[in-house]
């Protein structure tokens, strides 16, 4: 490692402050310190003693969204096959997914990432790290079928507007993944809902018609599948987020190291199950009687909820605040499905919207704790001495 540490050395002096190539820096750091950890230290804001920095953590989530991304793959060839009714090995399908699937990643990346480098250069910053994740959330909240240019055109939107206009990572008040999604789904909405986008080349094939659970509901059709192909995963919806079971495992993986929080995730949970119960003893109609506990099941819920939720940038701050913040997510969320048939996917929108309100919430959950500290103040008694 000493003889690579020693090239990039080399390499690096005509990026060096007064050098030839010194505007061009950030983009040299930004590979020499995808490999080496920094060798500087913070030099304004907060100041935090760790081991890890920035770049580790985002890769540590990029590791938690893995279990979910090769189920995605397995899925979108495992819907393709089984919709056509044809014989199929485990590779086949896992094949025809990363056929479909792996170009979406390389166009979010080298878009995302390429506008990340444009900014760092021009404003003379470091390449921010946070797109190392966004770049991989932006295609598995995708349908599998969206052409590849929409997949550009909306990463540049979430790259230009929902970041770098409120100036990068670390100052957006909207997740960046999310920014793409709703930009894709109001721009073009023939791609990014209906019967026929979930499923690869279902468009192309009278015979295919791949509805995801909650557009059976929205349409009063009858769902066929059980709780347990709910949880494992082999339904038609966005890439990342049909599988449960492997969203899970990441979850536990943002947990135990410490990157997500369980007190949104928890709340999440609570607020949705809160609200499918209160609509299950109402049961006016099939996404009201759709039983609670599936409601955690379907859509992008627990995918929303584990990865794009916990952003520690757009999501509330104070550990009270968490709590509210993600209680009030699960309950939008399956408020969204239910009033709203023509989009009966509520995630999306409901952090979107409490996104906004992160701050409001942490301010108040901050001006009750100063109020009832000045209230034990004032009623504290003095001892003399």
């Amino acid at each position: 490692m000493s003889a690579l540490r020693n090239k990039l050395d080399q390499l690096k002096k005509p990026f060096n402050k007064g050098e030839k190539w010194e505007k061009f820096a950030p983009a040299f750091n930004a590979f020499d310190t995808f490999l080496y950890v920094p060798n500087h230290t913070t030099k304004k804001g907060a100041h935090i003693r760790d081991a890890v920095d920035l770049k580790r953590t985002m890769i540590t989530v990029v590791i938690a969204l893995l279990p979910a991304l090769f189920y995605g793959i397995y899925n979108a060839g495992f819907q393709h096959y089984s919709q056509l009714g044809e014989a199929f090995t485990f590779w086949d399908a896992f094949a025809h997914g990363a056929w479909k699937i792996l170009p979406m990643v390389a166009v979010s990346y080298i878009v995302g990432l390429g506008i990340e480098f444009v900014f760092a250069i021009y404003r003379g910053h470091e390449v921010n790290e946070g797109y190392l994740v966004t770049g991989l959330l932006i295609p598995m909240i995708m349908p599998v079928d969206i052409p590849l240019w929409m997949v550009a055109v909306s990463v540049a939107f979430a790259v230009l507007i929902g970041k770098e206009a409120f100036g990068g990572t670390g100052m957006n008040i909207l997740n960046p993944a999310l920014t793409a999604r709703a930009f894709a789904f109001f721009a073009y909405p023939t791609f990014m809902s209906g019967n026929k986008v979930w499923v690869s080349d279902a468009t192309h094939i009278d015979a295919i018609s791949g509805e995801t659970i909650l557009g059976t509901l929205a349409a009063g059709k009858e769902v066929t599948y059980d709780a347990w192909t709910m949880f494992s995963g082999a339904i038609p919806g966005s890439i990342g987020e049909t599988s449960t079971l492997w969203i899970v495992i990441g979850a536990a993986i943002l947990i135990l190291t410490g990157i997500g929080s369980w007190r949104i995730m928890a709340g999440g949970l609570i607020g949705g199950a809160f609200m499918g119960f209160l609509f299950n003893l109402w049961s006016a109609n099939d996404l009201m009687a759709f039983p609670w506990y599936q409601q955690l099941l379907v859509g992008g819920f627990a995918f929303g909820l584990v990865f794009m939720a916990t952003d520690p940038v757009s999501a509330a701050q104070t550990q009270k605040g968490k709590w509210i913040y993600g209680i009030l997510i699960g309950i939008f969320c399956i408020m969204i499905r239910v009033f709203n048939p023509a989009y009966p996917e509520g995630v999306m929108l409901a952090i979107l919207l409490m996104n906004v309100f992160a701050p409001t919430i942490d301010h108040y959950v901050i001006q009750s704790s100063v109020k009832r500290r000045k209230k034990r103040l004032s009623t504290a008694t003095v001892k003399s001495a």
